[in-house]
């Protein structure tokens, strides 16, 4: 048996949890999610908890179990509290600024680079310490747009310069010796 998938998932106050045939619904007070459950597993709702089902020890069912149950917590996580990354700029001359809802960020190229809010994601930026936190209810959203904005100038190991996330620990590179080694 799993063990991420037999454990249940606690539904806390403010949160509905539905379950409309395949199709899931997680209510709270942040808005709203909903997901297509795989057909094979089954959800169950007992006392104010969830609880994911497997019908064999099949190698797909097994696979499934763990990541049906994460999926649905990381729904009622996010409706609840929400998720968010928080991502740093280093660099000389490296700044973002908030344009409506989108992002404008100069990394040192010729044009600033304008990243549009994607749909259920804000932005937050403090333009003193050059952070952007990026919010919003969906996990796998809040980590895509947090990606798509390091793509644009992921931190390079020499001089640390970069888009980075505030986690993130960059591991420094010795640069070139001098020029007078040869000899």
């Amino acid at each position: 048996m799993s063990r991420i998938g037999k454990l249940p998932i606690k539904l806390p106050a403010g949160a509905e949890f539905k379950s409309e045939g395949a199709l899931l619904k997680v209510k709270g007070p942040k808005g709203q999610l909903q997901w297509a459950l795989p057909s094979s597993m089954k959800v169950e709702m007992q006392e104010g908890e969830i609880r994911v089902v497997r019908p064999s020890d099949g190698r797909q069912d097994r696979s499934m179990h763990g990541l049906t149950r994460t999926l649905i917590s990381n729904m009622v996580t996010g409706v609840t509290q929400g998720f968010s990354k928080e991502l740093n700029i280093v660099g000389v001359g490296y700044r973002v600024e908030l344009k409506g809802k989108d992002l404008v960020l100069h990394l040192g190229f010729s044009h600033p680079v304008n990243y549009p809010a994607p749909s259920g994601i804000e932005f937050e930026v403090d333009s003193k310490k050059n952070t952007i936190i990026v919010k919003g209810i969906d996990k796998q959203k809040v980590g895509q747009a947090a990606a798509e904005i390091r793509s644009f100038r992921p931190p390079e190991p020499y001089k640390g310069k970069g888009v980075m996330y505030s986690t993130e620990r960059i591991r420094r590179k010795a640069g070139k010796a001098a020029a007078g080694a040869k000899g």
